[in-house]
């Protein structure tokens, strides 16, 4: 059997290839992995090819399979997909191999995409097509918690599943005793993602909204966030519009520039939307303003809170 799993949502795609070894009973001992990048399809192929020593069953799983994708920055050895094509028309029935590749769309002009959509399974994972509230059901199964209390604690911590992970061990350990987490709960120990607040404050900015941006950052303030954390912050978030933007402009695809800059896809599908409201000279404007900004607050030449009300009011 072949799988194909995509998309922007990395945590999901681990989770399901975990899903998969755990159903086809593949032990650690039975899988390969392989990364596309670095190793070639035929030796791939090769190892698919052949009977596993221990099980019945053996893993193969190929991560960075981009020469699925219309990326015109692939990385690493160029690959040959007829190979795979052939493999596919006899495949070792006891050899599960697991194509893996972080980037929004497959190729569908390609022959191998099209081959692969009749004779593997694919499968998406990107935000538009998942439940969050299902997902944080399944995170904290066997607890009770109502409907409502799970869009709280999405809205503040965000949609990235492996912070949301993170905070539903949180919670599930300090409700171990009465299986029962509640709104309270959620706002006592769950850490506000500041970057929602921060896309919030730039959203207003772009729109030009100034009394929507003020809205946000005081309420920011509320929260006891330190004005100069949230100017680094803000310059951070203008710098990598800016450089997705350029990275763009290059003919980069989501995925390439993620991997460039180190960041979420996800992230970096926010920071284009943003960027097509903006021009490139008024991105490094923003960002040399602040960064005098921050000079001026730690030279005492003007106040923190002050400074950073300034910036957004003369926007």
């Amino acid at each position: 059997m072949v799988y194909v799993f995509y998309g922007l949502e990395t945590y999901l795609i681990e989770r399901e290839v975990k899903k998969v070894l755990r159903e086809k009973q593949i032990e650690a001992i039975n899988l390969s992995t392989y990364d596309l990048e670095e190793v070639s399809l035929e030796e791939v192929l090769e190892d698919a090819s052949m009977i596993s020593l221990f099980s019945s069953n053996k893993g193969i799983l190929c991560e960075n399979a981009s020469f699925l994708t219309g990326s015109s920055k692939n990385r690493g050895i160029e690959q040959d997909p007829t190979l795979l094509e052939d493999y596919l028309k006899h495949p070792n029935p006891d050899s599960i191999i697991i194509f893996t590749v972080g980037i929004e769309k497959l190729d569908e002009r390609k022959k191998i995409v099209k081959t692969l959509k009749k004779e593997a399974k694919v499968i998406e994972f990107n935000k538009h097509n998942q439940n969050f509230i299902s997902i944080v059901k399944e995170l904290l199964n066997g607890y009770q918690i109502q409907t409502d209390s799970i869009r709280l604690l999405i809205d503040r911590v965000g949609e990235d599943l492996h912070r949301l992970e993170q905070e539903c061990e949180k919670l599930k350990l300090y409700a171990i005793d009465s299986m029962v987490i509640t709104a309270d709960d959620i706002m006592a120990l769950t850490t506000k993602n500041i970057d929602i607040d921060i896309f919030g404050l730039i959203e207003s900015i772009v729109s030009k909204n100034k009394e929507k941006a003020m809205e946000t950052y005081h309420e920011m303030l509320k929260y006891s966030e330190e004005p100069i954390k949230i100017i680094v912050m803000l310059a951070n978030q203008f710098r990598i519009i800016y450089q997705s933007k350029l990275l763009y402009q290059k003919g980069y695809t989501e995925g390439d520039i993620a991997k460039e800059l180190g960041i979420h896809p996800y992230r970096i599908k926010l920071a284009l939307q943003k960027g097509k409201n903006f021009t490139s000279d008024s991105l490094l404007e923003y960002i040399g303003e602040l960064a005098n900004l921050d000079i001026l607050i730690k030279n005492g030449l003007i106040d923190k809170e002050l400074g950073l009300e300034l910036f957004i009011l003369e926007l």
